[in-house]
């Protein structure tokens, strides 16, 4: 049997990046988790929010890692206060808040936009432009 390998960042729980700073006591926490998620997904080409045993968000990762893009991930509920940043800012959808695609520092989507955008050709150059691929 061979095992998989995946090639995407995955960010550790309890580390730098972590939610626990949108809690502060008497701040705006809907504001608060908003600019940690924008900062968070300006900070590299592609970035996807989601949580560990999703199908959903199994399908995006291994698109992203089959077109050679190799983007930062952000387990949510391995993250403290994560799930629940992320709900407030996105709202919970129809078919919930993960995964949550920023390419270029621009939220995408969920699966259907970016499978959307695979299919009608326009992923790609959106990855070349935020610099997520170069040929």
């Amino acid at each position: 049997m061979q095992t998989q390998t995946h090639s995407y960042h995955k960010l550790q729980p309890g580390g730098k990046k972590d939610f626990d700073s949108t809690r502060k006591e008497g701040g705006d926490r809907t504001a608060m988790a908003m600019e940690k998620v924008e900062r968070l997904a300006a900070e590299n080409a592609v970035v996807v929010f989601s949580q560990s045993g999703c199908c959903m968000c199994h399908v995006v990762k291994r698109l992203f890692c089959s077109l050679g893009v190799g983007p930062t991930v952000y387990e949510l509920d391995e993250q403290s206060g994560g799930k629940k940043a992320l709900l407030r800012l996105l709202g919970a959808g129809s078919q919930g808040p993960v995964p949550a695609v920023f390419v270029g520092g621009k939220l995408l989507g969920g699966l259907d936009r970016v499978m959307a955008a695979h299919i009608n050709g326009t992923l790609v150059p959106q990855l070349k432009e935020a610099g997520a691929l170069w040929l």
